[in-house]
């Protein structure tokens, strides 16, 4: 078959899907809010708040490093991991600065992503886009081997002019996001010394928000195994609201998806990244799947992790107005957004079907999910967090799943070996020590903006770094302080 042939045929089916799925939307709306007796649709279906005093546990924290301001405003840490064979962590702040950080806190710039010699064009916002993921190859610092001083960056960028390698079929063409490798001629020199990025996926956003997540290697993956190398990629649903184009059941888009490559490969269409063979739709596809997809059905994916004890992944996905999720990750799973929002039938933006939950074989459904309009929550609600705590620094966490509400900075847990069947029942509280007082992360990072003598901060905006030594950090876009969390 013909490119040009190809093309025609993947887009017959796009337009085929995206008629079929609206007339299904349309239809379910219908016979739910007029023809069914038995539709219950709200915007409230956990009824019964989050327990705020039983069970709680309480945690303390340090002060391990502040990145600077830019510009008189806070650094927007994103993400932190330690660097594979070294002692260094590595930290994006949104704003396109990678720093390092010692094992002292010191911290130094690496790499600065709005230099003009990268022609990069980062466009950041506070609450979205910017340099969203990170990730260093685990041969960073194996010298000889085709990762040694590679990694990764995720970003959006106001650079449209060149060809995207993947289109939304819609919306207005708001930005694009890349995913770029670099690679360090010295691995251990302080401050990045090698040439200019290498493009590997150029995608075209429809609009500004639920852009790029995490991007991450298995860190559990041994040398060799086919595990071992291949990049995950969590990427939002093109944004606006409810996925207009239903992009996230769509497997001929790239939208609303974790996907899994090979950075290190050519074999995919524009030959600048590897699909990996035990990828789960390779040997289905019939040339309108699109290989590198591992997991559908996601709306905006903000924090991926892994269980240290039997290799389970999971993902926090940002919810639409209704329910935020944890969820299981498994090869080809369906996860059901926008079909399902948590447990529930999506109607729209106003509300869900509570009655008939979780009633679909073929889906995911979440392990943990809670209420938007909790009491503990700010109108804005989102899922974050994330780690499978099985390390011994913080006794109280042992055997937990660590998790966030990122505006709030509520932070929570569940049993890591008796995992919840959805519903928000086994939540639990974590709070921070401080001065003989149990608090919030939102009640720290206001404490702190006023020591530094600036206005308290209306949002937390937490994010958790489970590293490989075993440390969990605490990071937010609102002091500039990464936090170690203590026993």
């Amino acid at each position: 078959m013909t490119n040009h042939k190809k093309k025609i045929n993947i887009k017959m089916h796009f337009e085929y899907h995206h008629v079929f799925a609206t007339l299904k939307s349309a239809i379910l709306l219908f016979l739910m809010m007029v023809g069914s007796l038995h539709a219950q649709v709200t915007n409230n279906p956990f009824k019964d708040p989050i327990e705020t005093e039983k069970d709680v546990i309480t945690i303390g924290f340090e002060e391990f490093a502040i990145l600077p301001d830019l510009e008189e405003e806070a650094a927007l840490a994103m993400d932190l991991e330690l660097e594979p064979g070294g002692k260094r962590y590595f930290v994006n702040d949104l704003h396109g600065i990678l720093y390092t950080v010692s094992q002292n806190g010191n911290v130094t710039e690496y790499l600065n992503l709005s230099d003009n010699k990268w022609n990069v064009d980062l466009r950041w916002t506070v609450l979205e886009r910017g340099f969203t993921g990170l990730a260093l190859h685990p041969d960073f610092n194996n010298a000889g081997s085709d990762g040694y001083g590679r990694f990764y960056t995720l970003l959006d960028s106001s650079n449209t002019g060149p060809n995207p390698d993947f289109t939304p079929e819609g919306g207005n063409d708001a930005h694009d996001t890349l995913l770029l490798e670099w690679k360090a001629n010295d691995a251990s020199a302080s401050q990045y010394d090698g040439g200019s990025p290498r493009e590997l996926i150029r995608m075209e956003q429809p609009f500004g928000n639920h852009n790029g997540g995490q991007i991450a290697f298995n860190p559990l993956a041994e040398a060799g195994s086919a595990e071992f190398g291949t990049l995950y990629i969590s990427i939002g649903d093109g944004g606006s609201g409810g996925d207009p184009m239903n992009m996230s059941q769509n497997l001929t888009s790239l939208f609303g998806k974790i996907l899994r490559i090979n950075p290190l490969g050519s074999n995919s269409n524009n030959g600048q990244y590897g699909i990996p063979e035990d990828n789960p739709f390779v040997l289905a596809n019939d040339g309108t799947i699109l290989p590198e997809i591992y997991v559908y059905g996601t709306r905006s994916p903000n924090r991926i992790a892994w269980d240290t004890n039997n290799g389970q992944m999971y993902v926090a996905d940002i919810g639409q107005n209704i329910v935020e999720e944890v969820s299981p990750v498994r090869a080809g799973a369906n996860l059901g957004w926008k079909e399902w929002e948590g447990s529930f039938r999506y109607v729209s933006r106003s509300g869900v079907n509570v009655s008939d939950p979780r009633n679909d074989e073929n889906m995911i459904f979440p392990i943990i999910e809670y209420d938007q309009k909790d009491a503990l929550f700010q109108s804005s609600v989102a899922s974050s967090g994330l780690a499978v705590y099985r390390d011994t620094d913080i006794p109280q966490l042992k055997n937990l799943i660590v998790f966030a509400e990122l505006a709030s900075g509520e932070l929570f847990y569940v049993s890591a070996d008796q995992v919840p069947e959805g519903g928000q029942d086994a939540i639990r509280r974590i709070l921070l020590k401080d001065n003989g007082a149990n608090k919030t992360a939102l009640d720290i990072i206001q404490a702190k903006n006023e020591s530094q003598g600036k206005d308290p901060a209306y949002r937390a905006d937490v994010r958790l770094a489970h590293t490989k030594d075993g440390k969990l950090f605490m990071l937010n876009k609102r002091d500039g302080v990464i936090r170690l969390l203590t026993e």
